[in-house]
C-alpha cells in the first residue's frame, strides 16, 4: 500500500514543521503542507497545529509509491507523458488506496514529481506528468489558461455522419433523487464548448468513433455533450442508462455482465489521445494505443 506510517522519536523538543524540514530534507512550505494533510501523527491523532511543537514518539504518513510495469511513453527533463488504462485513478483519494498513477509517476521520478490534470479513472489515454514544482506550476498554469490542446476520441451510439459543434452550459447537479448524472445542461450553468468530427462508423453494431476537440473543462464535459446530442458514449454507466442501472454501478454493484448488456462495454470508451502545448519548444503528443479498433472491454 503506498501509504504507509512510520515511527521516528524526537528527544528534544521542536517545532514540528523544522522536525520534518531537518528529518526530510522538506522546504518549508512543504513540511507546512504535510502537517495541514494530517500526515503528522501524535498520540494517534493528525497534528495540524504547523508551529506546534513535539517531543516524544511520533509518527509519520508518508507515500512509498509501487509500480505495475506502467512506463512513461515519452520523458524529458520537465516532464513525462504516460499512456493511462482505463481503470486506473489519477490520485488517490483517500490513504487506503491501494494504487493509482500517482504511484508510477512517483516510482520513476521522485516525490517532487506530480500529475498536473485529471483524467477519469475509466477513461485511458495521455497523463501529463511534472518532474518537479517548477514544471508542475508552469504546466497546471497552462492547464488553467488553455494553453495545452487535448483531444479525446470516442465510441457511441449511433451513427454520426458530420462534424459538429455542441455549445451548451454544465451545471453540477444538487439532487440525484431522480438522476445520477453528475451533470446536466443548463441555462443556470458555464459556458461549454466541444467540437465533434466523425472518423469511422461500425454498420453491423450501429456505432460511431469520433474525435472530441474540448474547448473548456467542465465536469464529464465530453460525456453530458454527447448525451445531449443522443450519441451517448459506449460504456457509460451514468448518461444514457436508466436509473437503476446508474444507481448500482455508482455502489459497485454493477456486474460486469449487466453493464456489457445496458451499455455496450464494461469500461468507458473514451480515449485522451492527443496533446499539443509548448514548454521551450513545441510539443505534439499522440498516444501509442489503436483506440481505432473496437474493443469493448
Amino acid at each position: 500500500m503506498p501509504f504507509t506510517r512510520e515511527t521516528y522519536y524526537i528527544d528534544k523538543p521542536i517545532k514540528s514543521f523544522l522536525f520534518l524540514m531537518k528529518k526530510f530534507n522538506f522546504t518549508q512550505a512543504q513540511a507546512q503542507r504535510f502537517i495541514s494533510k494530517g500526515r503528522l501523527i501524535v498520540n494517534g491523532k493528525p497534528l495540524l497545529d504547523k508551529a506546534s511543537i513535539v517531543v516524544g514518539e511520533v509518527e509519520i504518513v508518508r507515500f512509498n509509491p509501487i509500480t505495475k510495469g506502467i512506463k512513461p511513453i515519452f520523458v524529458n527533463r520537465n516532464f513525462a507523458i504516460f499512456d493511462k488504462p482505463s481503470g486506473i485513478i489519477t490520485h488517490p483519494n483517500k490513504m487506503a488506496t491501494d494504487y493509482s498513477m500517482l504511484d508510477e509517476i512517483r516510482y520513476h521520478f521522485g516525490q517532487n514529481a506530480n500529475a498536473t490534470h485529471r483524467i477519469d479513472m475509466e477513461t485511458s489515454g495521455l497523463l501529463l506528468a511534472s518532474r518537479d514544482k517548477s514544471s508542475e506550476r508552469f504546466l497546471k498554469l497552462s492547464f488553467e489558461q488553455k494553453r495545452i490542446k487535448k483531444q479525446y476520441l470516442a465510441w457511441v451510439k449511433g451513427r454520426v455522419e458530420r462534424e459538429f459543434i455542441v455549445e451548451e452550459p454544465i451545471k453540477i447537479r444538487d439532487d440525484y433523487s431522480t438522476s445520477k448524472h453528475k451533470v446536466e445542461i443548463s441555462i443556470d450553468g458555464k459556458y461549454a464548448k466541444t467540437h465533434f468530427r466523425p472518423l469511422k462508423y461500425n454498420k453491423k453494431l450501429d456505432i460511431s468513433l469520433i474525435e472530441a476537440t474540448p474547448y473548456t473543462g467542465r465536469t464529464h464535459q465530453i460525456r453530458i455533450h454527447l448525451f445531449h446530442v443522443k450519441h451517448s458514449i459506449i460504456g457509460d454507466p451514468l448518461y444514457g442508462t436508466e436509473f437503476n442501472i446508474a444507481k448500482l454501478y455508482l455502489e459497485g454493484k454493477l456486474s460486469k455482465r449487466d453493464r456489457l448488456e445496458a451499455t455496450g462495454a464494461n469500461r468507458l470508451m473514451l480515449h485522451a489521445n492527443r496533446l499539443e502545448f509548448s514548454y521551450i519548444n513545441r510539443y505534439k503528443i499522440v498516444s501509442k494505443v489503436d483506440f481505432s479498433k473496437w474493443r469493448s472491454v
